[in-house]
């Protein structure tokens, strides 16, 4: 690779990482509100009645292994190994899709009981941080998406690699605010 484009690929990945902080400020500001509206029910349903944690620990579950296969699919990429990469890549995109699916299930299983979002300040609440955890989720599987096909059709080039490299950040980020919600919305909400 060049010295420009090496240079170029540096720049990304900074801003890159400012994205990420941003991202860090919105999510602590969600988390910072839930904190404050968790026990506004509005004599509605609480976090205990409604919270089915053998259903959210798979889905946690679901997400810690799809981190892993991106992390592997970082790792081919790395070293060279396309078709690994994408295979990885490929796993990824499917637990993905497997965890938004499970997390729509929830939340139309909860305004099925009658426990939507206009219930209440807790239920705003919660139903704007874990949606917008998977709107990034849904983000995700579409730069997923794009480089996988990418990878399918096209040479793979040092700046692919680059892109890998921060699809798997991003992938990694999300996970760890997962487990931020995992644990302070639905774990200390069942207790």
């Amino acid at each position: 690779m060049s010295e420009i484009a090496a240079t170029t690929v540096e720049k990304k990945i900074l801003g890159f990482w400012i994205y990420l902080m941003t991202d860090v400020v919105l999510f602590a500001t969600l988390f910072a509100t839930y904190a404050v509206l968790r026990d506004a029910t509005a004599g509605g349903p609480t976090s205990n009645e409604l919270f089915d944690m053998p259903f959210v620990l798979a889905e946690t579950l679901i997400l810690l292994v799809s981190s892993f296969t991106v992390g592997l699919g970082v790792l081919f990429a790395t070293r060279g190994y396309r078709k690994l990469a994408l295979l990885n890549l490929i796993v990824t995109f499917g637990l993905g899709v497997a965890f938004l699916a499970m997390e729509l299930t929830e939340f139309a299983h909860f305004a099925g009981e009658g426990a939507d979002w206009t219930r209440s300040a807790f239920l705003s609440i919660f139903f704007t941080l874990v949606a917008t955890h998977g709107l990034h989720i849904t983000i995700g599987l579409i730069w997923l998406g794009v480089m996988i096909v990418r990878l399918w059709k096209f040479k793979f080039t040092p700046h692919d690699v680059a892109r890998v490299g921060l699809l798997g950040l991003f992938w990694h980020f999300l996970d760890v605010i997962w487990i931020f919600i995992f644990t302070f919305v639905y774990l200390m909400g069942v207790m």
